[in-house]
């Protein structure tokens, strides 16, 4: 590590952290279920568009035999569950979800 961080900005960080959920989302056993194609599609609308209303802050899809993707929503880890058991996929036995609750940076992106 090149950079120093002192005590004192750790600490004025840690001030700023804001509680987040972390939704993971892996493969379940009816991922090549007939339709699958279909319920797939209606599985990504419905994340794009809880990303475009600020429930999902980042998205990301992962390309793996067994984890789907990884979601930080902005809402509470109860609330973040009940919109994962809603999912098109995960009704359809298609993904299975775990909900975590955790803290985070406002401010923090993806480099473009």
């Amino acid at each position: 590590m090149s950079t120093t961080v002192t005590d004192e900005q750790i600490r004025a960080l840690a001030a700023t952290a804001k509680p987040y959920s972390l939704a993971l989302l892996q493969w379940g056993p009816d991922r090549t279920m007939d339709g699958a194609d279909a319920i797939e599609l209606e599985h990504q609308r419905r994340m794009v568009s809880l990303r475009a209303e600020g429930v999902i802050a980042i998205l990301c899809p992962v390309a793996s035999d067994t984890v789907a993707g990884v979601a930080i929503m902005t809402v509470p880890a109860e609330e973040a569950a009940e919109i994962m058991a809603g999912d098109p996929c995960v009704r359809a036995g298609m993904l299975r979800y775990e909900v975590h609750p955790c803290h985070g940076f406002p401010g923090d992106t993806l480099p473009l």
